[in-house]
């Protein structure tokens, strides 16, 4: 009995070293991706979002606002936005849940930021690369879109005019029914490329121009 343990007892510790090793190659795995998931969609919620915003899911029964992603390369130059997506669930979006008139951070939970790999031209004035928060004024007949350079920050709450790198008027346009804010960047004519919000019924667009010399 006794040549019969030492015998099996080399093997069990085998089983047991390479089992603890795998557990620890899973670990260090998930902790690659979460150090990288700010450049991934998230797939579940994004999915999500973009079913509620095509109509193929009906209602809307997601709770709070997940964090989404939107991301380009134009000329080059990648820009990144990360943003919390809430839902309009028969709210009044526009003077209701949303002010007019009051700086917004065009997102919910955190400020809505932009990254640009490369130095872009927005409003006549060139952004150095870097990563920014993207507020806006909405009103009632046109919006202020703004950058500022204060982009780790709860809502607006730490907002600051002082800290602005640049403000453009924009036109808000009306388009078909978007249940949850989605952002978008595209690429448009002469090295320029377009960043664009959608909810409720309401689009704005913010141009840029990339290959800046």
């Amino acid at each position: 009995m006794k040549h019969l343990f030492n015998a099996i007892l080399p093997v069990f510790l085998l089983i047991m070293l390479t089992a603890c090793g795998s557990d620890n190659e899973k670990t260090s795995g998930n902790e690659v991706s979460s150090g990288h998931k700010g450049h991934m969609m998230p797939p579940a919620d994004g999915n999500y979002c973009d079913s509620i915003n095509a109509g193929l899911i009906r209602p809307d029964t997601m709770k709070g606002s997940p964090v989404r992603t939107a991301m380009a390369t134009i000329n080059g130059t990648h820009i990144h936005i990360e943003y919390g997506s809430p839902g309009v669930k028969d709210r009044i979006i526009w003077g209701g849940l949303v002010a007019y008139d009051k700086v917004w951070a065009t997102g919910a939970h955190n400020a809505t930021t932009v990254q640009f790999s490369a130095p872009v031209i927005i409003g006549g004035k060139e952004i150095p690369k870097g990563t920014y928060g993207l507020f806006t004024i909405p009103g009632r007949s046109g919006w202020q879109v703004i950058l500022n350079t204060r982009f780790e920050q709860h809502l607006a709450d730490d907002y600051s005019v002082d800290e602005d790198i640049v403000r453009i008027a924009v036109q808000p346009k009306q388009n078909s029914m978007t249940q949850r804010l989605t952002y978008y960047v595209t690429p448009a004519a002469n090295d320029g490329g377009e960043i664009s919000m959608r909810w409720e019924k309401v689009e704005i667009i913010i141009p840029f121009k990339t290959n800046v010399v």
